[in-house]
């Protein structure tokens, strides 16, 4: 087991390793497809072009959420509220968001899917973010699960069409631009 003192050292030690802990366990990001990467690069132009940039930010591979002191992981995608961006902006520390976020995305890819969809999917659900999908390239779909009041979620598969984030009013994603 490692400790979270000892995680946040090692990750500001090696910054471009993209360590995660899972259960307390070193887990590092492996490279992803080109086809990983381009999704994600995709996703992001829709989201920049939508979000107001005052009230949000995006991180990609970058910012990790904090679940506990043994999960922290690195979403390939989050949309952060800039409240919880701004306090950390002087810090020296490591950038870790304790709270749950209005939108996190997995894209699929053969080196990671498994884990993705057994250990991190199911920990942001526990964790209790707004809005989790699992965007899978090859494909084609996205898969999201909504957040309701009673803390359950629910579940949509999207094949087709335009995706409404529920958490981030007036952003519309486009699939057929995401997987063009």
């Amino acid at each position: 087991m490692v400790s979270e003192a000892a995680y946040r050292q090692l990750v500001l030690e090696e910054p471009d390793a993209h360590w995660e802990l899972d259960c307390g366990r070193l887990r590092q990001k492996p490279g992803m497809t080109a086809a990983h990467n381009q999704t994600i690069s995709r996703l992001l132009r829709q989201l920049y072009g939508q979000l107001d940039e005052r009230a949000f930010d995006v991180r990609s591979n970058d910012g990790r959420v904090r679940l506990s002191p043994q999960h922290y992981y690195i979403p390939d995608v989050c949309v952060v509220p800039i409240e919880m961006v701004l306090p950390q902006l002087p810090a020296r520390d490591l950038e870790a968001y304790g709270l749950p976020l209005p939108l996190i995305v997995e894209v699929w890819s053969p080196s990671t899917g498994k884990y993705d969809v057994g250990s991190k999917l199911v920990e942001y659900q526990r964790w209790g973010d707004l809005e989790i999908w699992l965007i899978h390239p090859y494909d084609r779909t996205l898969i999201a699960w909504v957040r309701q009041p009673d803390g359950s979620y629910v579940d949509t598969l999207h094949t087709e069409g335009i995706v409404r984030p529920e958490a981030l009013a007036g952003v519309a994603i486009d699939l057929s631009a995401l997987f063009a």
